[in-house]
């Protein structure tokens, strides 16, 4: 008994340490740069030309993005842990995270929204901070 009761506190001591640091951590990064992946799932594979030209630009031209790239599925072998199920791939780098925060009420990422959701059936966006 006694060295199960060692051993939660032990735990909870180091539970509450590593919470303690958490803030302090994330504070210091405010130049955090990241990456932005956005996947897009059209509900039309005839529509992926026009949004590749029309829609995902726009995102490439609100100010706060430092880089852009866009693309489709690579025809790479088929296997369990390849998703080639989305139409297009819009990566985009930001110098921090408030620039990648700004972005977000950026007019033409609002435009964009606005314009050419009715496309997609589904997004996924993964934040990776590099």
């Amino acid at each position: 008994m006694t060295s199960r009761r060692t051993f939660i506190k032990t735990v909870g001591l180091a539970s509450a340490s590593a919470a303690i640091s958490l803030p302090i951590t994330l504070s210091a990064m405010p130049a955090q740069k990241m990456i932005h992946q956005v996947y897009f799932y059209l509900h039309n594979d005839s529509d992926v030309k026009e949004f590749m030209t029309d829609a995902t630009p726009m995102l490439g031209r609100c100010k706060d993005v430092a880089n852009f790239i866009q693309g489709v599925p690579a025809a790479t072998e088929k296997r369990d842990v390849v998703d080639h199920s989305f139409h297009v791939s819009c990566t985009l780098f930001f110098d921090s995270l408030e620039a990648q925060a700004s972005y977000q009420t950026d007019p033409l990422h609002l435009e964009f929204i606005e314009k050419y959701s009715h496309m997609w059936k589904t997004v996924k966006v993964y934040d990776i901070a590099i």
